[in-house]
């Protein structure tokens, strides 16, 4: 999707308190099976790969950072607990949690990483590209 082109979304959390706006790499969704994302959300976490294309529009003094990992941190309301963002520090790409914006016209969902770490007691019923720990983990090392 070119720079121009992109989409505009706007979406808030449970309460309402933080409001954002991104503009999505591309209109699909990923989903993560890794166990640290299953813990966060109860399931695997489903997002917009969104760059650094992330700017609040009110309520970012509610929004709390957990350093999940050496490389990551997960943001959320403080006030209502939604999950609100996936961020790699070094590269300041967000994966913005795709419930935060209701129906979106257009949006599938199209990868699943951590595969291998996903539990056989679910499954997404359309065909999806899927990558395993050790592809994430070498596509991340080379980007």
């Amino acid at each position: 999707m070119q720079e121009d082109a992109r989409t505009t979304l706007h979406g808030h959390c449970l309460c309402g308190k933080v409001r954002l706006q991104v503009q999505p790499e591309a209109l699909h969704a990923d989903a993560c099976h890794c166990g640290m994302c299953r813990r966060w959300g109860g399931g695997p976490f489903l997002s917009l790969g969104c760059g650094a294309q992330l700017r609040f529009e009110r309520g970012e003094d509610a929004v709390a950072l957990f350093d999940s990992s050496e490389w990551g941190q997960r943001g959320f309301c403080t006030h209502c607990g939604s999950h609100l963002f996936y961020r790699l520090r070094a590269q300041g790409t967000y994966y913005v949690s795709a419930g935060l914006f209701g129906e979106v016209e257009g949006l599938r969902l199209e990868s699943e990483i951590f595969i291998d770490r996903k539990p056989a007691w679910y499954a997404f019923a359309n065909p999806t590209r899927k990558m395993t720990e050790a592809e994430v983990i070498a596509a991340f090392a080379s980007g």
